[in-house]
């Protein structure tokens, strides 16, 4: 007699809280934060990079392959007689992880520069390896603002080996479609 009006008295307590018990869930489920890294698999990046090392600034396109692979390319061109040249280059990246609207990679680009300077013009080549971020701020995740350092090795009229560290007018902004 005694277990049957425990279990009554226990019904009753989870009958009693069972809505407050759904609400608190239902709470925890829909304030939970947004999945860890933005979704970018098979989209489509275009923008502008100015790190290649003729200064000529250059488009720029990125498409992520896969959760740890993208692939992207750069090029430029300017008709000046003084300063003008071109560049074209390749960008393979390889994501390190993810947080909320920021993901870390490694990357590595290889490309072909050529530079004008006073009637004579030199032709070389850039080669970086670099680490760096792209980020996007909340309610704007179809813009991703990089930054990169590491090394670069390039030659137009020696071979130059130098450190690199390239903001996000530098390194790269897309626009993602």
């Amino acid at each position: 007699m005694l277990s049957k009006i425990q279990t009554q008295q226990s019904l009753f307590f989870y009958k009693k809280y069972q809505l407050y018990i759904l609400a608190a869930m239902a709470f925890i489920l829909l304030s939970a934060p947004s999945p860890l890294a933005m979704e970018r698999i098979s989209r489509l990046g275009v923008g502008f990079s100015g790190q290649m090392k003729n200064d000529i600034p250059a488009l720029s396109f990125k498409l992520q392959k896969s959760k740890s692979f993208a692939f992207g390319g750069l090029l430029g061109f300017s008709n000046k007689d003084n300063g003008g040249g071109h560049a074209a280059a390749i960008k393979i990246y390889r994501n390190i992880f993810d947080e909320p609207h920021l993901t870390f990679y490694g990357s590595v680009l290889g490309g072909i520069i050529k530079e004008k300077n006073q009637g004579n013009s030199e032709s070389g080549f850039q080669a970086d390896l670099t680490l760096g971020s792209e980020f996007s701020f909340a309610g704007l995740q179809s813009l991703g603002f990089s930054l990169e350092f590491g090394v670069s090795f390039y030659k137009l009229d020696d071979f130059v080996t130098e450190t690199v560290g390239n903001n996000f007018l530098v390194a790269a902004v897309h626009f993602y479609l």
